[in-house]
Formats: C-alpha cells, sequence, structure tokens
C-alpha cells in the first residue's frame, strides 16, 4: 500500500510551511483543541512521514486545512512540524492563509478577512492580494501572557540565568541579555542548539507551566533568545524548538509571547507596534491590539503581520515497504 500526499510548500520569513490537502484523516472532536488530541492519538505517524527525513528535514513545518469546527469561521487548522501538534503557529498560519487562498483551498466569505478555528481558540486575520498574490497577512492571535516572572535557573556553560515563561500559542522560556548571556549577537547558531534544550529541561523542573483554561497545552517547548535588533527593528531573536531546530522567522507565537512579556514588564503598553526580527534579519510587525484578561492573569490580545511566498508544488508517497514510513530524526 502507498500513501498520497498532496502538498505546497513555501515558507514565511525564511521558515518553511507545508500545505498538506490530500489523503488527511478525518479527526473526531468538537473543537480543534479535541481534534489535535484525536490527531496526536492515532494519526501522528502522518506528521513523522511529512516533517521528519527523509521527506521532511529537522525546520520543517507544516498544517492541514480542515473545514471549520464552529458556524461563524472560515477554516480550521492543524499545525505540524518536528516537535509535534502545536496549539499554534504564527508562521505557519500566515502561510498556510497565503498557500490556501493563492490555490483555493480557503474561501473566504468576504475578501480582506478570515475567521480560523485553531488548536488554541479563534484567530482573526486580515489580508491584501495583489495580482493574483498574497501580500500580506495580519493575524489576530488568542490571548497571550507573561505566565512566570524571573525563573531562576542554572546552565552547564552559562551559569545561572533568571527567565521569564510566556505563552502566546505555545510556552516560551525567554532569555534576555545578562551576566551568563551577552545576547543573541554573541551566540552561534551551534551554540543555540546546544544550550537551549538545557534551559527549557532546567525551565520545565522549575516551574509547573500549565495553560489556565486548555490544560492539554502544558510545559514549556520554545526557548526565545533575545538581542539586540538591526536599524528599524524594536527587537532580535532566535527561537529554538524540537530537537535542534532554529526558527528563521522571527516567529508569530514567540511575537506574541514577548509582547505579552513586555506589556507585564511595563516596556509597551495597548496599541504600541513592536517590529521583531528573526536570526536571518527577516521581519514581523507585531502591535498590541489591547489588553485581556487569560484565565485570570493579566494579558494581552497580539497581532502580527507577514508575508509569505510559495515555492513549489510535492506530491510524497509513503510507501509501507519503505524501511522509513515515520522518518527519522538522528538527535
Amino acid at each position: 500500500m502507498r500513501r498520497t500526499f498532496l502538498c505546497i510548500d513555501g515558507h514565511t520569513g525564511g521558515n518553511p510551511v507545508r500545505v498538506v490537502h490530500g489523503a488527511v484523516p478525518v479527526l473526531k472532536g468538537r473543537t480543534m483543541s479535541e481534534k489535535r488530541q484525536d490527531f496526536l492519538r492515532n494519526h501522528d505517524w502522518i506528521r513523522k512521514a511529512l516533517m521528519f527525513e527523509p521527506r521532511g528535514h529537522d525546520m520543517m513545518s507544516g498544517a492541514i486545512i480542515y473545514p471549520p469546527c464552529s458556524d461563524d469561521a472560515d477554516a480550521a487548522i492543524l499545525f505540524i512540524e518536528t516537535s509535534g501538534a502545536l496549539p499554534m503557529c504564527g508562521h505557519g498560519l500566515i502561510g498556510t492563509v497565503t498557500i490556501g487562498l493563492e490555490h483555493g483551498l480557503i474561501t473566504p466569505r468576504g475578501e480582506g478577512q478570515l475567521e480560523l478555528d485553531v488548536p488554541a481558540g479563534r484567530v482573526s486575520v486580515s489580508y491584501t492580494r495583489a495580482g493574483g498574490k498574497v501580500t500580506s497577512v495580519r493575524l489576530r492571535n488568542i490571548g497571550s501572557y507573561l505566565a512566570h516572572r524571573d525563573v531562576a535557573i542554572e546552565v552547564e556553560g552559562l551559569g545561572p540565568l533568571m527567565v521569564d515563561v510566556a505563552y502566546g500559542g505555545n510556552f516560551y522560556a525567554i532569555v534576555d541579555p545578562q551576566p551568563g548571556f551577552k545576547g543573541l549577537e554573541g551566540m552561534s547558531p551551534a551554540d543555540i542548539i546546544r544550550f537551549s534544550p538545557l534551559v527549557r529541561e532546567a525551565v520545565n523542573k522549575a516551574v509547573d507551566i500549565v495553560h489556565p483554561i486548555d490544560t492539554t497545552v502544558r510545559g514549556c517547548s520554545h526557548v526565545l533568545w533575545t538581542g539586540a535588533p538591526s536599524a528599524g527593528a524594536d527587537g532580535r531573536n532566535a527561537v529554538f524548538y524540537g530537537d535542534k531546530a532554529i526558527d528563521r522567522s522571527p516567529c508569530g507565537t514567540g511575537t506574541s509571547a514577548r509582547m505579552a512579556q513586555l506589556v507585564a514588564r511595563g516596556k509597551l503598553k495597548a496599541g504600541d507596534t513592536f517590529i521583531h526580527e528573526s536570526i536571518i534579519h527577516s521581519r514581523f510587525t507585531g502591535r498590541v491590539e489591547k489588553l485581556t484578561d487569560v484565565g485570570g492573569n493579566p494579558g494581552i490580545i497580539p497581532s502580527i503581520e507577514g508575508r509569505a511566498f510559495v515555492t513549489g508544488l510535492n506530491t510524497i508517497f509513503v510507501d509501507e515497504q519503505d524501511p522509513f514510513p515515520e522518518g527519522f530524526q538522528l538527535v
């Protein structure tokens, strides 16, 4: 038996997006959060087959477009990547919307606006088109908040660190410059890959990280290292996820978590814009749309604007005689 998956590949800010639209499973559940759990329990081999080597790579990220879960939404999106099926993915949503609109996989009820069901909740999207291409996508993200402030950890090779844990669709350990970390400009990609798993492990041991509304979302999964931006940007970051992946984009949920942290610390306020730069200097334009409450925690509703590009069409086979039907990772 050979399963065939029709995929459209693209990138947002340099980070890959693979949208799967053929041979996808019907998922059980009322909400996308419930459907995500069903996918992880019963269909996770699809994620592994399409994200891991030899069909994918360590940085591969993707999505599956589904019919909406609610009557007033245009579509639903399940996010898949090497680290799992995420509650939310900002660069992935920007890429999925771009691919979905340009290739007729998403039909908006009203031009320029979309309402999307994702595992983390409801996301509103505005977009512009010109000459058949989507030229910008702005997503109004779910409630984001600073979950844990000044978490003290010890990391071999860096020494004692103080980190914040913030939520923007995933939980992030945010490492700002301090005596043990001089800033992103002093870190090589190899350093980020070396130290990030140690930071993540230490943070998860130090504090119990659980979303106050959806308890299936728990634990720090991402590490965000900050640094000095270049001219025209307000901040620069490198986000680590999975086992050895560094986000090439500025990271949408990471930017949301970063803005929530900065608001909580009095460095941003409602209405402020925050231009966030990635490790390769691509940019997202974030904005603090308003203050909100997230399960009893003070938080924000952030928005993120970026652009994605389609890079090609991809028909992927998964053959039962293939010795690596679910792919593999070396680390």
